[in-house]
């Protein structure tokens, strides 16, 4: 991850991320507001089931990617974490964006398990959400040691974002289909990734223009600029919801009616928010 390309492989997962709960989430609240049989035909309980699971195998996908990525890059440990030859620890920095994808694989395979088996219970896949936002915020914590002031500051702007994400889906545990707190997650994981491409633009920027990393003046433009990919996110995520909702109403209405009688009792009516997956 210290290098441009490593900051937007992580940032590019997280954008992804972003996008898909948003139309996810929007999708079903727009559904469940809607209490007609047409509503249901739209996200059925096996459709939902299915969209988890594949979001399970694309998060574990993402972060098994990240993880190689990282320990094969051409100076990368490829799995050795002591070198001999030098009697230390070997690229210590890229062990620990290593373990920050282990976490979110984990997160993947969780969620797998979850919907493929019915075996662990629903909110474990909330539970390790959180612990792997946690364990992000919680590395990067201890990550800064001896580096410039914009470096610290860029990073430390990150956190807010990883750690509000870990608390908005420790609550999702208690209180699941909260459509709120689902948008409001997946807020910060769109300005995790924009974020993430910012600092790769900063500590390493493509063309000869270079940031001065101890000017206090591009500290407070970078902290004006936070404020402007939180907007960004803001902006994005209602954009998606509204012309969710708008589609979704759309169909509804050019959709033609079902005979009453085909239809059964537990399709008639509109999910509860425990049911929704």
């Amino acid at each position: 991850m210290g290098s441009f390309k490593g900051h937007i492989l992580p940032g590019s997962f997280f954008l992804i991320a972003g996008l898909w709960w948003a139309g996810k989430y929007s999708l079903w609240y727009a559904t469940r507001r809607n209490k007609s049989a047409g509503a249901g035909r739209l996200a059925t309980r096996a459709m939902q089931r299915r969209m988890e699971i594949l979001e399970g195998a694309v998060v574990l996908s993402f972060s098994l990617i990240g993880i190689l990525a990282e320990q094969f890059v051409a100076s990368g440990p490829r799995f050795h974490l002591f070198d001999p030859t030098q009697q230390q620890w070997a690229q210590l920095m890229i062990w620990q964006h290593s373990t920050m994808y282990l976490f979110f694989a984990l997160s993947g395979a969780t969620t797998l398990a979850i919907h493929v088996s019915n075996v662990a219970p629903l909110a474990l896949d909330r539970l390790m959400l959180a612990i792997a936002f946690f364990n992000e915020g919680f590395l990067f914590m201890y990550h800064l040691h001896g580096r410039d002031m914009l470096d610290v500051h860029v990073h430390q702007l990150l956190l807010y974002a990883v750690f509000a994400g870990a608390l908005t889906a420790l609550l999702e545990m208690f209180h699941r289909a909260n459509v709120l707190l689902e948008l409001l997650r997946t807020t910060m994981c769109l300005l995790q990734g924009s974020w993430f491409w910012q600092i790769g633009f900063v500590l390493y920027p493509p063309s000869e223009v270079k940031w001065d990393l101890k000017d206090h003046n591009n500290m407070m433009f970078i902290t004006m600029c936070y404020c402007w990919h939180l907007a960004c996110a803001i902006i994005t995520v209602s954009v998606i919801y509204c012309t969710v909702c708008c589609v979704v109403r759309t169909k509804l209405r050019r959709m033609p009616p079902m005979e009453m009688g085909l239809l059964k009792p537990r399709d008639t009516g509109g999910e509860s928010e425990d049911e929704v997956l």
